[in-house]
């Protein structure tokens, strides 16, 4: 553990970013995973769960969690995935 007071602070901010982070990636991979799911049932509302997705990644690109690229390569993956079952 530091011992010098601004060390101190940076690891309570690090700690509270790393939670933030945590929540923010778990909600990114939750979208994801409803997104396959849409597409594996053929039944289920993939629009709606590829808005959903589109938002959460935005929303994080935005925040700092994500580079925009990283983003984008998301994004982008979920559109080709969605492509190819529908080409099926």
């Amino acid at each position: 553990m530091p011992k010098i007071k601004s060390a101190i602070k940076r690891v309570d901010v690090a700690e509270r970013n790393r939670e933030r982070n945590r929540a923010w990636k778990s909600s990114i991979r939750t979208a994801r995973n409803q997104v396959e799911e849409a597409v594996a049932s053929k039944e289920g509302d993939t629009q709606a769960a590829i808005n959903n997705a589109f938002s959460t990644i935005d929303r994080a690109v935005s925040k700092g969690i994500l580079h925009r690229n990283t983003g984008a390569r998301r994004k982008a993956r979920l559109v080709k995935m969605i492509k190819k079952s529908a080409g099926t």
